[in-house]
């Protein structure tokens, strides 16, 4: 890779942001954004078609725009930063003597792979992080890794045959992830191999039910899901149509194994006893539940939690649960709109386990606006002091369809951040409860380019979580928003989708399921 300077050479600052990516090519567009976002958390990329009509392209002083050019033999990236004169726009498509005073910075790259082929790609995609990294000082954990199962290549390539220095070797070299995530990569690959192990792949499969409410919508939240309140009095309508569900795909999957059951949402608490009852019995009626090996519920947020649901859940089978404080700082739990006490957290923790549950999970978001590492240590002690079987971290991702963009938007991008420093508090809280990584995935536009973890207790792993990530095993997945993933002998995995919103999905109960038909018969 080679780099050349026009003008004066400046740094690219933190606050700049990126309008315009001019490609004489549209491939790769995906990996580019993703790996600009990585970058610059705050920069809104956009890449022009070749065909674009946009000529009169201008650039706002300071603000970069790049332009990337794909040639027979060699690639060039140039970054224009803006000249150094006052004018407060300056037009691209300047003369070439004219183009000259403007600052850009060109890096350049000569292919020895060949067009079209992943290999090129992954090439393409190491010039391109190494030219960003030089230009911004910055590096990056996972590296030039833009998709959110890191895991699966360390599964997949210990699986072809190859050792673990191979392995690590490639994914530090190629993907330039860093020594640290290389080998939190192979421990937990090594890890779900073994909890996998007696799963049923090929004649088995994984049950998914979605329950689209929640008490409220938090800040953060991108799930399909809608106010519980508002929603009361269909809700017997929404369980009419999921039980049509239910009822035809359990006829498809009649022949297949069942291993294990999540129902998540939204929030499955929810819904009253009475319908949790209902649904319940319902799965169980209509599904062969004699191999399942886990049978997991969210009951999530603490203010849908009583003692006559959990016995319902206990009742029916249920043998994993969730209760997701997020943080134990109330002011913060105040403004993401969690709207409970951290009090009721911890009540409702000890009522699970007093009424029986032996495999409790919390989940926790670090980066949560206006959270540093002192407040994220103080929810690690008071988590610590519950004694939870099982431990989620997530790396705050904000999503556009969230309220979280708006507040960023409204309060700036550094109103939140996540560190090494505080995943390194996770995780060292995680070992002290007797806790080990057991999954792992990646969202895009993630704070500080981290990962969401999983730790758990020994025989307490969430095998739905790993099998969700991986892609092992076909998951039937029934509700709103719901997404079936089959994955076939020949290692295709194809996926349809129910419609997100409950009306919708109400409305068009036979189309859901029809869908689900021509996947599943094939």
């Amino acid at each position: 890779m080679g780099k050349r300077h026009r003008g004066v050479n400046t740094e690219l600052s933190g606050d700049m942001k990126m309008q315009i990516i001019r490609s004489n090519k549209t491939q790769f567009e995906y990996d580019i954004q993703a790996l600009l976002k990585s970058f610059y958390p705050e920069w809104e990329p956009r890449m022009l078609a070749p065909d674009s009509e946009v000529r009169d392209i201008r650039i706002l002083k300071g603000q970069p725009v790049m332009s990337l050019f794909f040639g027979e033999e060699e690639v060039t990236l140039e970054i224009f930063c803006g000249s150094s004169g006052a004018a407060e726009t300056e037009d691209l498509h300047k003369s070439e003597a004219q183009e000259g005073k403007r600052d850009s910075h060109v890096y350049t790259w000569r292919p020895l792979e060949q067009a079209g082929t992943p290999a090129y790609k992954n090439a393409f995609k190491r010039f391109f992080y190494l030219s960003m990294q030089e230009e911004t000082g910055i590096t990056l954990p996972w590296g030039n890794l833009t998709g959110i199962r890191p895991t699966k290549i360390a599964m997949t390539m210990t699986e072809q045959g190859k050792s673990e220095e191979e392995t690590a070797a490639y994914l530090k070299d190629m993907h330039l992830v860093s020594e640290e995530k290389t080998a939190l990569a192979l421990d937990i690959a090594r890890r779900e191999r073994r909890i996998l192990s007696a799963l049923h792949y090929e004649k088995g499969y994984s049950l998914y039910v979605g329950i689209p409410f929640c008490p409220t919508t938090c800040l953060y939240c991108s799930f399909t899901s809608y106010p519980i309140g508002a929603w009361k009095k269909r809700v017997g309508e929404y369980l009419t149509a999921l039980e049509r569900e239910i009822d035809d795909t359990a006829r498809l999957c009649r022949d297949k194994i069942l291993d294990t059951v999540y129902i998540g949402g939204g929030t499955p608490t929810s819904l009253s006893a009475e319908e949790l009852e209902r649904l319940l019995g319902k799965l169980k009626g209509a599904f062969d539940f004699r191999h399942v090996q886990e049978f997991t519920v969210e009951a999530g947020r603490a203010d849908s939690i009583t003692e006559e649901k959990l016995r319902v859940l206990l009742e029916n089978g249920v043998t994993r649960i969730s209760v997701n404080p997020q943080t134990m700082k109330q002011e913060t739990l105040d403004l993401i709109g969690r709207r409970h006490t951290v009090e009721q957290v911890e009540e409702a923790f000890h009522l699970a386990r007093k009424i029986g549950f032996d495999n409790i999970n919390m989940d926790l978001i670090l980066g949560l606006p206006g959270e540093n590492a002192a407040d994220v240590a103080h929810t690690i002690e008071e988590v610590k002091a519950l004694s939870p079987d099982a431990l989620t971290v997530h790396s705050l991702a904000v999503k556009r369809a969230s309220k979280l963009g708006k507040w960023i938007e409204e309060n700036g991008a550094t109103a939140y951040n996540n560190t090494e420093e505080i995943m390194d508090i996770a995780a060292r809280g995680a070992a002290a409860m007797d806790m080990v990584p057991y999954y792992l995935y990646r969202q895009k536009n993630m704070s500080g380019n981290f990962e969401n973890v999983g730790y758990s207790r020994q025989d307490k792993y969430g095998i739905y979580n790993i099998l969700i990530n991986e892609e092992k095993q076909t998951i039937v997945a029934l509700g709103a928003g719901s997404i079936t993933k089959g994955v076939f002998p020949d290692n295709r995995i194809e996926r349809c989708e129910n419609v997100k919103d409950v009306a919708q999905y109400m409305e068009r109960i036979e189309e859901m399921i029809e869908r689900k038909r021509r996947l599943l018969e094939q």
